[in-house]
Formats: structure tokens, sequence, C-alpha cells
């Protein structure tokens, strides 16, 4: 069975504003034939990502209709048998009135209710977007075809310049659409890929209506808020000990330096091993400059931790339980790695969550370029 990918990007839809308070309808009229009876089934996303039944109707001379009362917004899909793609609706009380041709779901246009007017200009803006991103893919698989070197090169100075205008985008809706529902998906986003600093989430929270505030998605941020405070930027980071290697108990603060990078990896994460050369490059530029590395591992048996250690070269202070994502892991709100604190003399979190040059940037920032 393929799975299912329900990504904002992907959805394309117009809306409209109308209200209802007591129960919605969705009504609709296809474009296209469809044989009478077929299946419609109206579902919604469980927590790992998959689509479980709400409602099921069907098509009757070329309409269907859902109707019941939205106790909260929800963002839900319809689904049609034998037909490919899906058609996202936020349901919330009101008329709602969708026209579609057979073939192109993903061009629904959809008039009714405020969150799905909210919601349509937000699509029509990012639809923009992943034209223009298609566009330099396609610019960029030609120039690597041809081996234009300095077309390549132009095209990924672009692209980095378009995904930050792409994310300022989505930044900006958030701020200046709180009552929107899918404002509250986006912040999730950002708090889940770590594209946005917390303060700023936390602000973006703060902002939004009661209620959406009530709803379960602004919820669950909350509390991982809540819960992430001990390791927020600014915090003192939570003390912990490990074995070393050796077996010998090995405690964060006496590993400090000028600046510390704690970094949680594992042998068996693919992530991790890329990024262990940079880590190595930028641990002996600056290592005479103060830069402390603590390993924390991941791993569940020694003999992958000490061969990873070995193979990828890496010369700095290592601990690690041994118990995958353990009671450090956990201290420090780690749900996937790699994932890296840094942290200066006093045990302090300047930063989290840097790779790549993002990340050396920040060590020349703080202990001078050494070029």
């Amino acid at each position: 069975m393929k799975k299912i990918i329900f990504g904002i990007f992907a959805i394309g839809l117009l809306f409209s504003c109308n209200s209802k308070k007591d129960g919605f309808s969705i009504d609709a009229t296809i474009d296209g034939e469809i044989e009478n009876g077929t299946k419609v089934y109206l579902k919604r996303i469980n927590e790992v990502n998959q689509p479980i039944d709400v409602d099921t109707t069907t098509v009757e001379n070329g309409k269907f209709s859902f109707t019941g009362k939205a106790d909260s917004l929800d963002l839900q899909y319809i689904f049609i048998d034998k037909v490919n793609g899906n058609i996202p609706v936020i349901i919330e009380n009101g008329t709602i009135d969708i026209s579609f041709q057979k073939d192109s779901l993903q061009f629904a246009k959809i008039e009714g209710t405020l969150q799905n007017d909210i919601f349509s200009k937000f699509l029509d803006k990012s639809r923009n977007f992943s034209k223009r991103y298609m566009s330099m893919g396609q610019d960029y698989e030609k120039a690597r075809s041809s081996g234009d070197m300095a077309s390549q090169e132009a095209i990924q100075e672009e692209l980095t310049e378009f995904r930050e205008e792409a994310k300022n985008f989505e930044i900006n809706f958030v701020k200046e659409n709180p009552n929107a529902l899918i404002s509250v998906m986006l912040i999730e986003r950002f708090q889940q890929t770590g594209e946005v600093p917390e303060n700023e989430i936390n602000a973006m929270l703060d902002a939004l209506t009661p209620e959406l505030k009530k709803t379960a998605t602004a919820k669950r941020i909350k509390a991982f808020l809540e819960k992430n405070k001990a390791t927020a930027l600014g915090s003192k980071a939570p003390e912990f000990s490990a074995p070393t290697p050796d077996g010998v108990p090995l405690a964060l603060k006496d590993a400090l330096g000028k600046i510390t990078i704690i970094d949680f990896w594992a042998g068996w994460c693919k992530p991790c091993r890329a990024e262990n050369p940079n880590l190595v490059r930028i641990y002996d530029k600056y290592k005479n400059n103060g830069l402390q590395i603590l390993g924390v591992s991941l791993d569940k048996t020694r003999e992958e931790w000490i061969g990873a250690i070995a193979y990828d070269s890496l010369t700095w202070n290592q601990v690690s339980n041994l118990d995958y994502f353990d009671e450090i892991a956990k201290m420090y709100n780690v749900n996937a790695i790699p994932a890296m604190f840094i942290l200066d003399e006093n045990g302090v979190i300047l930063a989290k969550d840097l790779r790549g040059q993002e990340l050396e940037n920040k060590i020349a920032e703080l202990l001078g370029s050494n070029i």
C-alpha cells in the first residue's frame, strides 16, 4: 500500500467565508462521471500520520454530502474510491460547498467558513513557492547534466535565498493570522524542525486566539515547550554522568571547556556519521581555542559504539549508558539524532541543533574565526 503524504505544499484548494453555528454540512459537486454508489470517505490523520475513517457516504448523480457537528476545528481529508488524491478541508460549523473535476482533486474549489478562507490565502501563495521550487530544480538538473558548474552554483545560491524567503512567508503568515488553524499547524512544524527559535514559537503560541489555544495541536505544542524548558536557550544544561569507553564515569561539569558541544549521536545513525567529519574538522580547528566536545552515544552495544569512535576518528570525550534513548536523552528532550547543544564555560546553553556550516559559524563567533 502506498504511503500517503499529507504535506501542506501538496494541497491545492480555494476557499471563501460563511458560518453556521448548529453544525456543518459539506456539499460536493463532481465534474466528470463517477458511478453512482461509489464510496466517499471523510478521514482524519492520527498521531502516526495514518488516515482513520470519520464518516462514509456515496456518490449519487455526481454529488455527495457529509453532515455533522464540529466541537472543535479539525483538518480532515476526503477520499473517493478509485480516484487518485484527496481533498483537505477544515471541519468547522457552517456550510462548505466543494466543486472539483474527477481527475484534479488537488485543485478542488471550496467555499464556505472563515477557516477555509484563510487557508486558501496561504495555499495560493504556497503553490507559487512550489512552482518556483520545481522550476529551479529542473534548471539545476539541466545544468548538472550539461556539466555547467557555474550555473549549478548560482542555482544553489538562489535555492538558499528561496528557502529563507519561503520560511519568512510562513512565519509572517502565522503572525498575521493568529485566528487560523493553519497557523497552529505551521507553529507545530516550526517546533518539530527547529527552524524557528523557541522564544519565537512561544510568542506565536501566546498570540493565538482563545479558540485556537484550546485545539489539540496547540496543547501539544505547549506541553512540548513546557517539557523543553530545561534545555531552552539561556538555561543551565542539566547535569549528568555516564561511563566512558574505559568504564570510568565522566560528569558533564568535568568535561566543560570554554565552549562545549554536547553531541547526541550513535554508531547506527547515518546522519550522525555523515556529520562526524564536520565535527572532527571543527574540533581540530578550535580545540586550542578552548573548544570541547562531549559525545553522548545512544548505541545499544559497546562494540558498535567503540567501532564507530575508531572508524570516524573521534578524539574527544565520549560517554554512553548503552541504553538507546536513555535518561540523559529524555533529560534533554532528545527524540531524534543527531542533536547538539552548545554550552558556555558555566554550562549555560547558548545554541542547539546546529549542523554543517551553521555549527562552524557559531563556534567561530564564540571562539574567534581561527583562520
